[in-house]
């Protein structure tokens, strides 16, 4: 059994605020997407699983060639350990995640007739998989809405736009998230402050980003004062 996540109580303001927000994120990136290439569920757990400390630039390089290798659970299964490595060896940490890779194809084959599975606690149960992994191909690969992804974009977004409180603590920043926002909205959520995180309010800063999200619902909050990069109004 999963542990269940238990969702904080917001106020009114809060909620007010954080859709507010939502809507100025559609409106500044209205397609944002998942950028992980993939064309079904098994090949968008293997990227994911391959983008943990790497960019989903990189993976996209890496992923045509691996899946033209072994395109389905039964033949990643199989192939040879040391092929693995060598096929994903750019994207960093290439010895670990080759072995996720095969043992959670092999545990695909054997739990679950080659198929991903479309639930959290089942998900959990392959190598390389966690709770960020599995949000990801729940959310994209099926439309199931079971929380929010939380990369550092998404961690650092959060804090800067005064969503939470927590700075790395991603599990405590996801419920956060999901308090704040209708379920329906999770999956996009993610995609919509990755997108900002990328291409606007970017980890290294000498000031805020002259964005009108960041003007707007960034420069008064506290983690930026403690920072010195915002200023009251």
């Amino acid at each position: 059994m999963i542990e269940v996540v238990k969702i904080p109580k917001k106020s009114k303001k809060q909620l007010d605020r954080a859709s507010e927000i939502y809507a100025e994120l559609v409106k500044h990136y209205p397609n944002a997407y998942c950028e992980l290439n993939h064309n079904n569920p098994f090949e968008l757990l293997i990227a994911t699983i391959l983008s943990a400390q790497c960019t989903d630039v990189r993976v996209n390089k890496v992923t045509p060639a691996l899946f033209k290798a072994y395109p389905t659970p039964y033949e990643m299964a199989e192939a040879p350990l040391e092929e693995l490595e060598e096929l994903v060896r750019t994207t960093g940490f290439f010895r670990n995640k080759a072995k996720s890779l095969k043992e959670s194809s092999q545990t695909l084959v054997d739990e679950f007739d080659g198929e991903v599975p479309k639930t959290m606690e089942e998900l959990l149960t392959l190598r390389g998989a966690a709770r960020k992994t599995a949000n990801v191909v729940l959310g994209n690969a099926f439309g199931i809405n079971e929380g929010v992804v939380v990369d550092t974009h998404v961690r650092r977004i959060s804090n800067r736009l005064g969503l939470t409180k927590e700075e790395n603590n991603t599990d405590k920043i996801e419920r956060d998230l999901m308090a704040l926002f209708p379920r329906e909205s999770w999956t996009d959520l993610s995609h919509l402050m990755i997108h900002h995180g990328r291409n606007a309010c970017k980890a290294r800063l000498s000031s805020p980003p002259e964005h009108p999200i960041c003007i707007k619902y960034g420069k008064n909050c506290e983690c930026w004062k403690m920072r010195g990069l915002g200023s009251e109004k």
